[in-house]
């Protein structure tokens, strides 16, 4: 598999764990550090069962890793794939911002020919008098 299709598939990942809001919200836990599966279950009001189902999606696409300390299980939050998720994501915001440039001096322009613009109705410009 090329480079390229590799990261494709980390992106399509990373994006399809985070189309979801339950695992949004466990990634803003985990932010705040570590947690066992108990303690991310409790502000969503779904199952455990639910919660460890949203973990594995958010372990394949690299977004957390899981250890183990005693009977505990671990979850942590792993950024470098949102850091990658954000650079592909900036590209995208130069493009709008720059469409956003030229039609700003789109409407500039326009604006400033108003006052030269001929009357309604005479697409020609020439005078009917």
């Amino acid at each position: 598999m090329s480079t390229t299709a590799m990261a494709a598939g980390s992106l399509d990942a990373v994006f399809g764990a985070l189309a979801d809001p339950i695992r949004r919200g466990i990634l803003d836990r985990l932010s705040g550090g570590e947690a066992t599966v108990a303690e991310l279950t409790a502000p969503f009001g779904v199952s455990q069962p639910a919660i460890s189902r949203h973990l594995k999606v958010l372990e394949r696409a690299g977004l957390i890793t899981r250890t183990r300390r005693a009977t505990a299980r671990l979850s942590h939050l792993e950024a470098e794939p949102l850091r990658a998720a954000a650079t592909w994501l900036v590209g995208y915001r130069e493009y709008w911002d720059e469409s956003y440039d030229r039609l700003d001096e789109l409407l500039a322009g326009l604006q400033d020919g108003k006052a030269d613009r001929s009357p309604p109705g005479d697409p020609t410009g020439r005078s009917t008098s």
